[in-house]
């Protein structure tokens, strides 16, 4: 199968070459590889995933995307926390082996990772955008990256080690400096950039073009939006992630960011400071609806500019005749709530933070418009590079290749269950530890710590918004005893230890009502 992939990928390279009258370098047999990659994108903010009912934004070039390769309907992550998503996209491998637990780790760039690898390989390699491992990236020939989170407007960047200071949008700047980099690449040899968008991360700061994008639109609320957690345990009932409690000046634009010049400062106040003199009126209900529309305003605003620059690059790779052989794939590093359960942020195993987005455009490989239903994850997308450049997945990845489903076969020992595990509390929203199992219908987990000791078992097929602990049911024993099984078999097979290693620990303090700070 291989073999019939490079052939037909050397086919096109040379079909090019003799189509191009200008006497540029011949194309490389081995395919490119484009890694668009958000921070907190929801699924429900991508229209290609949502039917006409229940679309919150147009974002066409994602769309795009899905039209001319495929969509994935569930691909989940292992540990939806920021930092922990990326160390995972490196290395292959759950947080308890590659060291990366929580937004408070640093990344050992000394292991194996794969642009390493795909370095090693006579791949170019670059990252520019969000890095967010704390470290500096290693593997790369070219990186451009964000300390720490980054700013929305006039980031400073380092660039190859190097502090620069940007002037404008974070995102247009990603975008810019992402279709520069293709553009002047060395066009003898194959490639693989990571396009990292900072967007759309809270504090969610539209593009001064995209104030008021929505026309004061009203969007429907979430039917979950004030959730009383009765249905569950102490861990959802006692997490600080809510609208109505942990949303605050910075968040609802009640204050102007200190890093604008002038002139965004202006267009900024312009268009806030009148839609917030409703504020002081507000109170319970009424002010977490007003504080959702706002919300849903500012991070779709966001959502809009990374449509654009996802536009710029698909464009970028058909003006440089390279779309065909190039794989493209759009994700994040979690999913994230818009207002489900009264919730902003992420890091449960609940479905709204547990599912990111994963669309995948291949031409010379996908077929146009396809959809697969499996279970994926992000943890499956270094396997999968290596694999379709035609380097050996080391041993110890934990993740599986997906070439299979790009060419149009779902293999039939592909897994029907998946392990979570969420490490860090104390920490920001206060989400306490937990681990457990996911199936296409079942979640049973384990909230492990001494004084929130309990499991939960959900139906999803039964009750799809998450609403209840079944764990008790006497009618679930079956199921409740099939579950555990495997939870232990999939510990043991991932060799998770029994109990948390030191470097798990989270220090921050598990409370940060009104502090504002985002962390993640």
């Amino acid at each position: 199968m291989k073999s019939r992939l490079f052939c037909a990928a050397l086919l096109f390279s040379l079909c090019l070459s003799m189509s191009s009258s200008s006497p540029a370098a011949e194309p490389p047999a081995q395919p490119n590889l484009v890694f668009l990659f958000c921070d907190d994108l929801a699924v429900r903010a991508i229209s290609a995933y949502g039917d006409d009912d229940r679309k919150l934004l147009e974002t066409p070039n994602m769309d795009r995307i899905a039209k001319e390769g495929m969509l994935f309907e569930r691909c989940v992550v292992p540990n939806s926390i920021c930092g922990p998503s990326r160390a995972v996209i490196q290395t292959g491998k759950y947080s308890h082996l590659n060291g990366f637990y929580h937004n408070r780790s640093r990344f050992d760039g000394s292991q194996q990772t794969f642009p390493k690898l795909l370095q090693a390989a006579g791949y170019q390699t670059a990252v520019i955008g969000k890095w967010h491992l704390v470290s500096d990236p290693v593997g790369f020939d070219h990186w451009h990256i964000l300390p720490g989170q980054g700013l929305y407007y006039n980031p400073p960047m380092i660039r190859n080690g190097e502090k620069v200071q940007h002037t404008g949008y974070v995102t247009d700047l990603i975008s810019e400096f992402s279709v520069e980099w293709v553009k002047n690449r060395d066009k003898t040899k194959p490639f693989v950039l990571m396009s990292q968008h900072k967007a759309p991360h809270r504090e969610w700061a539209p593009a001064l073009r995209h104030l008021g994008w929505n026309g004061d639109h009203a969007f429907p609320e979430p039917t979950t939006l004030f959730d009383d957690y009765s249905g569950r345990g102490v861990a959802e009932r006692e997490q600080d992630m809510t609208l109505a409690h942990t949303f605050t000046p910075r968040d609802s634009k009640e204050v102007t960011p200190p890093y604008l010049n002038d002139e965004q400062r202006k267009a900024w106040d312009a268009y806030y400071e009148p839609r917030n003199r409703v504020i002081p009126e507000l109170e319970g209900k009424d002010l977490v609806r007003w504080r959702y529309q706002r919300y849903m305003h500012d991070y779709l605003g966001t959502v809009k500019a990374v449509d654009e620059a996802v536009g710029a690059m698909l464009d970028c790779l058909e003006a440089e005749g390279i779309a065909e052989n190039t794989l493209v794939i759009l994700s994040s590093d979690q999913g994230f709530y818009l207002g489900e359960h009264g919730w902003f942020d992420k890091r449960w195993i609940y479905e709204e933070s547990l599912t990111t987005p994963f669309l995948a455009r291949w031409p010379a490989v996908i077929e146009a418009g396809t959809r697969s239903d499996a279970l994926v994850s992000i943890l499956d997308f270094p396997e999968t590079f290596l694999d379709i450049a035609g380097e050996p997945v080391p041993a110890d990845m934990q993740g599986r290749s997906l070439l299979p489903f790009f060419q149009g076969e779902t293999p039939a020992d592909w897994r029907t269950s998946f392990y979570y595990h969420y490490y860090e509390y104390p920490g920001a929203h206060s989400v306490r530890k937990h681990y457990g199992v996911v199936t296409d219908r079942y979640k049973l987990f384990h909230f492990y710590e001494p004084e929130v000791d309990y499991w939960t078992l959900i139906d999803r097929e039964r009750d799809p918004d998450e609403m209840t602990n079944v764990y008790h049911d006497a009618d679930m024993a079956e199921v409740r005893a099939e579950l555990h099984a495997e939870l232990t078999r999939l510990r043991t097979e991932l060799k998770v230890p029994e109990t948390d290693a030191p470097e798990s620990l989270s220090k921050r303090p598990g409370k940060n009502k009104g502090k504002g700070k985002g962390k993640g």
